[in-house]
């Protein structure tokens, strides 16, 4: 009887280590896959052309709750059923921000006082990212991670229309993505900024 409760005792402890590193390992997928996301969105929006006619120098992160009321309410009532994923603000104060309407990226372009300009019109080309399977990753781009990277476990990679591939990858607690171009060839680390706080 002893030896029964000794197995039951361990078999329970085995269990429930199990369900704990699934659940790290679920919450750090998710991590790497949020911040992949926002990491292909912020480039977005800098490289779109509507950004660049309209907008004045470096774009700086705003956190969405610092949005101003006429713009979360312009996003309401126009994209009713739309989550805001980022902002930003340029050096004249002109805001962008990122949405997902119906799993669609969309960004706007407001000015300072929070009145609607128009929509960035290249954004949702190279926001969105089609998820790559890390053993299907160009053996450049491996290599280059393995050799400027030791010790970090890739997470989650993407690539968006252009062909451009984005990979998080882990190092210590630390997350981080890398920005490739689509012959594999490395172009940056992206800085991983705060998280958003969700609004819709």
């Amino acid at each position: 009887m002893k030896n029964y409760w000794i197995a039951f005792v361990l078999l329970l402890s085995t269990g429930l280590m199990s369900c704990n590193r699934e659940d790290v390992t679920t919450s750090t997928t998710d991590e790497a896959a949020e911040v992949l996301t926002l990491s292909a969105a912020r480039v977005a929006v800098a490289a779109d052309s509507v950004t660049k006619q309209k907008c004045k120098g470096k774009l700086t992160a705003l956190e969405v709750s610092a949005l101003p009321a006429t713009v979360t309410a312009y996003v309401q009532q126009t994209y009713p059923t739309a989550s805001i994923k980022l902002a930003a603000t340029d050096e004249k104060g002109n805001l962008i921000v990122g949405i997902t309407v119906d799993s669609q990226p969309k960004a706007l372009l407001f000015t300072a006082a929070g009145a609607f300009v128009q929509e960035l019109s290249h954004y949702h080309k190279k926001a969105k990212l089609t998820e790559v399977t890390l053993t299907d990753l160009p053996a450049s781009i491996t290599t280059y991670i393995t050799t400027n990277y030791a010790g970090a476990t890739l997470q989650k990679a993407g690539k968006n229309a252009d062909g451009a591939y984005f990979v998080a990858i882990k190092s210590g607690d630390s997350m981080k993505v890398l920005r490739f171009d689509a012959n594999g060839t490395f172009v940056e680390e992206l800085v991983k900024e705060a998280r958003p706080k969700k609004r819709h």
